[in-house]
């Protein structure tokens, strides 16, 4: 009899909590590696020498527009950290820790063709209920006996809005294909083979409740990143790529709606930038209440129909066991 269910699966490795360990020191040693590589790489790209190129580097993340091909700089530190940080020891542990493959994240059953359309409907969808949970985020106001604290995160958010607004002025067509990959493939890839395939999956065992696993694997996805005044729309994305994952038993389904989420942005600054659309996406955090709740009420039907098309299909696997 095999398991029809991915957050089941019995590991191999002994000790749950301790093969999480092995994982996070496979994710530092690959953060340490990437970020000298990306150095590297940046000090030949840019022509600079070893004691310029730490200069250049803070000058890239605060000010990226007076250095010469700074988005292509970015890009390349961006895109080389990130999968020497998520991916590659990811499936590192998995094929040589776990001794499983990529076939393994997801169950023998195959979503029906319609699934896939709802998944990428479901992330569009979704978008005005989650500018509500941006707008509470962005509003949050720690006490006063911690204002050091709220001052070294506004100015951290910040640096990285700086840095998203320079990222996201492309206007040239290659441009947009390098962010696709860089902002959408690679992530879409390392962070639900990650967070979902792995840490959720882990924890359902241990906690022996997918919901729980579901919402810490999302809370500790949003955490890594770092973004303070973004951690609620984000940790609920998470969550919802999670019950993808879960009721489907497909965790490519999780992946094409990561993907179809931060590619839409893209897309829509692309199309922004160079005059084909008004809206600028990055700045429409409110939107109106009726759309709100139209954006929960169909979000909440999709899912409604995903989750039960999971339930069957897990059912009717069960049978021909």
């Amino acid at each position: 009899m095999q398991n029809s269910n991915p957050n089941l699966v019995v590991s191999r490795v002994p000790g749950t909590w301790g093969s999480l360990l092995v994982l996070v020191g496979f994710m530092l040693i690959g953060m340490a590696v990437g970020n000298v590589l990306a150095v590297m790489v940046l000090a030949v790209y840019l022509g600079a020498d070893t004691e310029s190129v730490t200069a250049l580097l803070t000058q890239l993340f605060a000010e990226p527009e007076k250095i010469p091909n700074g988005w292509n700089a970015l890009m390349i530190m961006q895109g080389t950290v990130h999968f020497f940080s998520y991916l590659l020891p990811t499936l590192i542990y998995w094929f040589y820790i776990e001794r499983r493959t990529i076939s393994d994240l997801s169950t023998e059953r195959k979503p029906v063709w319609y699934i896939w359309v709802l998944a990428f409907l479901l992330v569009l969808a979704f978008i005005p209920a989650n500018s509500k949970f941006i707008e509470w985020n962005q509003a949050m106001d720690l006490p006063d006996a911690l204002s050091g604290l709220e001052k070294w995160m506004r100015d951290k958010e910040d640096q990285l809005s700086v840095m998203t607004e320079f990222l996201t002025s492309y206007t040239s067509f290659g441009q947009l294909l390098i962010a696709l990959f860089v902002v959408t493939v690679l992530p879409a890839l390392g962070e639900e083979i990650l967070f979902r395939g792995v840490i959720q999956t882990k924890l359902s065992q241990e906690l022996r409740n997918v919901h729980v696993a579901i919402w810490v694997s999302a809370a500790i996805f949003s955490a890594i990143h770092f973004q303070f005044y973004g951690f609620l729309p984000r940790m609920m994305l998470g969550a919802l790529f999670g019950y993808l994952y879960y009721w489907t038993g497909n965790l490519w389904v999780a992946i094409l709606a990561h993907f179809v989420n931060n590619g839409f942005v893209l897309v829509m600054m692309y199309l922004h930038n160079v005059g084909l659309v008004e809206i600028n996406i990055e700045e429409a955090k409110s939107m109106p209440l009726m759309l709100i709740t139209a954006s929960v009420a169909v979000s909440a039907g999709i899912l409604g129909v995903i989750r039960k098309n999971g339930r069957e299909a897990g059912t009717s696997a069960s049978r021909k066991i």
